[in-house]
């Protein structure tokens, strides 16, 4: 007589193994895609890293097609006023406010300042009070320096070459500046035509930079200051249409 065995008991790990590996395959195509051959474990760092350099170079080709334009707009406005004597006229009124935006070069005495990062230091050692911020040029030293030149009544300023104008933003990310969509690494020269006397003695009466000078002597920082018998700033080149604006 054959024996009929009892029915087998339904394990449910049975049933959900199929769904495991169903959706491991799914997670797995899933991040692949995503990743497309690069590092998901990157970080945001390294994304902005990346994306700072590649906005860098897209920024520099188009600074240099706007400059070309820039001229070009310049030539025909200038062959017009030799044949239209209103828009002779019209240049003549604006000539003295360029200069002030700092839409033309100037030349003059002054001051080249120069800020750098501290040495690094030496292998096995660590910072001063543990704390590299201490050791790297920020945002607001750049700014304090900036702001006390125009407070000394500077007639034009540059940052790494570049003319500042009202709507120049000195931003910082990470160890690198940004100023007008280009990238800058220290050290940071800032040089500014004005009376060299007064530029000095409000960079010794503002509260922001004896912080930083402060910082400078604790930490190593380079604050260097060097007064100039002849500077030569170049006109602002960029943009001058304001894409944000709100009043009141």
């Amino acid at each position: 007589m054959t024996r009929i065995g009892s029915p087998r008991r339904f394990d449910p790990w049975v049933g959900l193994v199929p769904v495991v590996a169903l959706a491991a395959g799914l997670l797995f195509a899933t991040s692949s895609t995503t990743a497309q051959g690069t590092d998901l474990r990157g970080g945001e760092v390294t994304e902005l890293s990346a994306l700072i350099e590649q906005r860098d170079s897209t920024v520099a080709g188009q600074q240099a097609e706007l400059a070309a334009l820039q001229e070009q707009v310049q030539a025909l406005t200038d062959l017009a006023a030799l044949r239209n004597g209103e828009v002779a006229a019209v240049q003549q009124q604006a000539a003295p406010g360029v200069g002030s935006a700092g839409l033309a070069e100037l030349t003059g005495p002054g001051l080249a300042i120069e800020l750098d990062d501290a040495p690094h230091p030496s292998a096995g050692t660590t910072p001063t009070e543990g704390n590299p911020d201490n050791l790297v040029i920020h945002q607001s030293d750049v700014q304090g320096v900036v702001n006390a030149l125009w407070a000394a009544g500077a007639d034009g300023v540059a940052i790494m070459g570049q003319r500042l104008i009202s709507t120049s933003a000195v931003i910082c990310v990470g160890p690198t500046l940004l100023l007008h969509g280009r990238k800058y690494s220290p050290p940071y020269v800032i040089t500014a035509v004005g009376d060299a006397d007064e530029m000095r003695d409000e960079l010794a009466a503002s509260p922001g930079v004896q912080v930083f000078q402060e910082a400078a002597d604790d930490y190593g920082l380079t604050f260097d200051v060097e007064e100039e018998d002849r500077l030569s700033l170049p006109a602002y080149d960029g943009a001058l249409d304001m894409q944000y604006a709100r009043v009141g």
